[in-house]
């Protein structure tokens, strides 16, 4: 054992000199910062007294608790009952040949009954007088709705103002006197790696507090078409939706909103300026009103640019104007490549909506597009945003061709339902997998306007034109479908 011994501090000699360096400094590091004290020793005799330094450590005081003591009273725990449509659910399945009949699901559909369902989320008031900032997701569908303060009073709440395209609501509550109302913030001032602190009511753990940094912005994540996420890793859970991000200012800066459900650390908010021009709207008629220009666009692709001769892949290429609309008044066409808007830069097709979105209903504005190479400005008065209009059913046989197209003439439905001339656009009856037009999500039902820029009659005239490529290596369609216009690049 002794020689075992021996042998293992032999060859860690060196590890031990070096441990007991460290560990002797160590203590002499506490030794001359903490005060000591030193008792009489066994023969009664006083030790001498310890000359070193009296000077205590520092006490630890995080940042964020005067910020959460600050802004945890302006936060709300929302709670929501509504009713949702199910089938008979649970109930005793009769014995013999009629258990295959009731094992059938769809046996249960044709019953729905009511089913009363609980929710909870976060909210921020944003007023003194009981306004409440929450999402749209939190309050929708409530039967009854209630917020619940950090003093633990519970309040009835009414919902005043819905947007769902951007996912906030304004709730209200009537507590009877002036309520801790939230600093709201500037949320385009935020830096990627800036601290933020997340509060809210995960799975029901009201008043829960969390950091943590801005990890990125303007993410886009296909909620809808003003996405512009900022990103944090702050932890946020079911229950923080509605709740606020908040700068170390304590200023509110964000609405937490959406999390991914397989990773962690990845939360994202609604910036709180996407927000800041919608709460009067919503407040004063319960909902939001947005301009309109009437073109459908895509964003620019590097194939796109090549193929449209851009010197720059930048802006929002136009696939579809709407007769009549704004865009159109104004000579806007498709191809256009729209790169500023009322004097704001359009780097990209995301950027668009918003600033349309946002522009006074019947305002004039300058809009600057590129057009065959060359940059021209037009005019055009915006008119009120109107809901969306119908889909097309599809089907999808065999296809053949050098680019997997099979090709019919649009029928009456069709050119119906797409607002077009029975002599416009061919329709795709077919795409075969693997092909060109299936690697550019071409499916069936929808209708090719352009090739390579020249309108499409038929779809003979489509063949034709194609056939007239030869051997190019790439075609530029114009495709259309109930979702709208869009580019597409085939390669070949």
């Amino acid at each position: 054992m002794r020689e075992k011994t021996a042998k293992f501090f032999g060859k860690h000699s060196k590890m031990s000199a070096v441990a007991g360096l460290a560990a002797a400094f160590f203590i002499a590091g506490l030794a001359a910062s903490v005060t000591l004290e030193v008792h009489a020793g066994a023969s009664g005799e006083a030790a001498p007294a310890y000359s070193g330094s009296t000077q205590e450590l520092p006490a630890l005081t995080s940042p964020f608790t005067a910020l959460a003591e600050k802004c945890t009273p302006s936060v709300v725990n929302v709670r929501i009952t509504k009713v949702e449509k199910t089938g008979l659910g649970e109930m005793q399945v009769p014995f013999g040949r009629f258990r295959d009949f009731f094992d059938n699901p769809r046996f249960f559909e044709q019953f729905p009954r009511d089913r009363t369902v609980q929710g909870a989320g976060s909210g921020v008031i944003i007023s003194r007088d009981g306004y409440i900032l929450t999402n749209n997701h939190v309050v929708e569908g409530a039967r009854e709705l209630s917020a619940t303060l950090a003093d633990k009073r519970e309040f009835n709440a009414q919902i005043i103002g819905k947007d769902p395209k951007t996912d906030i609501a304004i709730i209200k509550i009537d507590a009877g006197e002036n309520l801790p109302a939230a600093t709201i913030g500037d949320s385009d001032r935020i830096k990627v790696g800036d601290w933020v602190l997340a509060i809210g009511n995960p799975f029901g753990l009201s008043q829960t507090v969390t950091s943590g940094i801005v990890s990125a912005k303007g993410r886009v994540i296909g909620s809808g078409p003003y996405d512009d996420f900022i990103q944090t890793d702050a932890s946020i859970n079911p229950g923080n939706s509605g709740g606020p991000l908040l700068n170390m200012k304590g200023e509110v800066i964000g609405i937490n909103t959406a999390i991914v459900p397989d990773g962690q650390g990845i939360g994202f908010a609604i910036p709180i300026n996407t927000a800041k021009p919608l709460i009067p709207q919503l407040e004063k008629s319960g909902e939001v009103t947005r301009g309109y220009l009437g073109v459908n666009i895509q964003s620019i692709t590097a194939d796109l640019s090549k193929a449209l001769g851009l010197e720059e892949k930048k802006g929002a290429l136009v696939a579809d104007v709407v007769p009549g609309g704004p865009a159109d008044r104004a000579g806007i066409r498709s191809g256009d490549v729209i790169v500023a808007f009322d004097g704001k830069p359009v780097s990209d097709s995301h950027d668009l909506p918003a600033i349309v979105a946002g522009t006074k209903i019947g305002a004039r504005v300058p809009v600057a597009i590129v057009r065959d190479g060359k940059e021209i400005e037009v005019s055009a008065v915006i008119a009120k945003q109107e809901p969306d209009g119908t889909r097309l059913a599809r089907n999808a046989p065999p296809a053949r061709g050098k680019w997997g197209l099979e090709l019919q003439d649009i029928t009456p439905d069709m050119a119906r339902q797409l607002g077009l001339a029975e002599n416009q656009g061919a329709a795709v009856s077919g795409v075969r997998p693997g092909s060109p037009a299936d690697r550019a999500s071409i499916q069936p039902g929808d209708v090719i306007m352009e090739v390579n820029r020249r309108a499409v009659k038929s779809a003979q005239d489509l063949k034709a034109k194609m056939a007239a490529a030869g051997d190019r290596d790439h075609l530029l369609l114009l495709v259309k479908n109930s979702h709208g216009s869009r580019y597409v690049v085939l390669k070949g």
